[in-house]
């Protein structure tokens, strides 16, 4: 009898792989921290202009007796009252034409003496550079009463011109600092092409360079609109003319006036005409101000 034997393989099971621990978001609570920073600091901005806005549109016992509840209905009349018996389409007029006049002047020529002092070298570059820096950190508080006398002498008191001028002088430095830096990081391939074509410094600059440079004249353009539609100080001191006031000046006359009448209703609403203004410029061009103060980043 013959035994056939089999030769068995044995195969040791290998031990289960050791579990690999989930890695770890890094960040992660910095993360939450600095979110919930965000939203509590939303909502700390957010809940007064929507609160002044719904005041805005109720009458004065609502705004007593529920001060934040929904209005009844819209009593668009507080805005009619606001905008004729308190003047405030001429306080907005003053102020349309005011920051009007003195955004353009302020780009323009600002543009240009931050163009020439980013690309060219010549003797005292960089002594009018440190100037205009230093005007950004004078206080205008020391400046004020030689101002008055200045724009006294020059017959320029009380006259929206005279404003104009002062809120130029005013912006200017931080915006030869902000463009200098800007038209730094732009291409000067460009210019050098344009030059060898035949074409002048002049068009070169209004119809190649100013036209690249569009994020940072936005930029530049919503921070000086921001300042000069709620500048109060300088009208204050220069334009004490009653029929040329601006929106700044009236808010406060509109303040007093209309607290001791009791029409708080039209007192609200002519805080949110002056606030639309400058919501609307940020909300339309917002993605044009992040471009532009990101722009040197990317380069």
């Amino acid at each position: 009898m013959t035994t056939t034997e089999t030769d068995v393989t044995v195969t040791k099971a290998e031990p289960p792989a050791a579990k690999q621990p989930r890695p770890k978001r890094e960040g992660g609570v910095l993360n939450a921290f600095s979110h919930g920073i965000l939203v509590i600091w939303a909502v700390m901005v957010v809940t007064p202009l929507l609160w002044a806005v719904m005041t805005s549109f109720k009458d004065d016992r609502s705004i007593f007796t529920s001060p934040w509840a929904l209005p009844d209905r819209l009593h668009f009349e507080n805005w009619a009252r606001a905008w004729t018996d308190a003047n405030m389409s001429d306080y907005f007029l003053n102020t349309v034409l005011v920051v009007g006049g003195s955004l353009i002047g302020t780009l323009v020529l600002g543009s240009m003496a931050a163009y020439v002092l980013a690309r060219f070298d010549f003797p005292g570059n960089r002594f009018i550079y440190y100037l205009f820096i230093g005007g950004m950190s004078f206080p205008i508080m020391l400046a004020l009463v030689p101002l008055f006398y200045v724009v006294n002498n020059l017959g320029l008191l009380n006259t929206i011109h005279g404003l104009i001028l002062v809120y130029i002088a005013y912006s200017l430095p931080f915006t030869v600092f902000f463009l200098t830096a800007f038209f730094r990081t732009l291409p000067t391939s460009v210019a050098e092409a344009a030059f060898v074509d035949g074409a002048s410094h002049t068009r070169t600059f209004f119809q190649i360079m100013l036209p690249m440079a569009k994020p940072g004249l936005i930029s530049v353009g919503i921070f000086n609109f921001l300042g000069q539609w709620n500048q109060y100080m300088l009208p204050t001191v220069l334009n004490t003319d009653p029929d040329k006031h601006v929106l700044t000046q009236g808010l406060v006359q509109l303040a007093v006036s209309q607290g001791y009448k009791g029409d708080w209703s039209g007192l609200f609403a002519g805080l949110v005409m002056a606030m639309l203004p400058v919501l609307a410029a940020y909300i339309i061009f917002q993605r044009q101000v992040v471009a532009g103060l990101t722009a040197g980043a990317l380069k």
